[in-house]
């Protein structure tokens, strides 16, 4: 058992081709991105026919996930519930589909989705937050 894990480029790669994989299947394109344990950009990929603002979107949900060390979900659902002061925080991006990426409760970095409908987008960071469960 590992006492440090580390996100490895390697490992990001797979994480994203399961996020891939899931999108594939559902026959949505998206922006995949994937950000270290101090929420730098280690891989984005932006799938054929995908609006080029996912691109941003995508790492911008991935950040916030880290940074708050919650799904982007959780976000906004608080503004939807009537928080709108969530709005204000610096850094927040309240659109599903960013999720912290933990692994014995260490923060390894964080996953983003965009290009389809945000709940579509949570969805295949769920497939890429599963796959990391599953990485040796």
């Amino acid at each position: 058992m590992h006492s440090q894990w580390i996100l490895s480029l390697d490992d990001a790669r797979t994480i994203a081709q399961a996020c891939q994989r899931k999108a594939v299947e559902q026959g949505w394109k998206v922006v995949v991105a994937i950000v270290d344990d101090g929420g730098h950009l280690m891989f984005l990929e932006r799938m054929d026919g995908t609006q080029k603002a996912s691109s941003v979107v995508a790492v911008e949900k991935a950040k916030t996930a880290l940074l708050f060390k919650r799904p982007t979900k959780a976000i906004e659902a608080a503004v939807l519930a009537g928080r709108s002061v969530m709005l204000m925080l610096p850094g927040a991006t309240p659109i599903e589909g960013g999720l912290p990426l933990v692994r014995d409760g260490q923060f390894l970095g964080a996953i983003g989705i965009s290009g389809v409908q945000s709940f579509e987008d949570g969805i295949v960071a769920a497939a890429g937050e599963a796959c990391l469960q599953g990485l040796q």
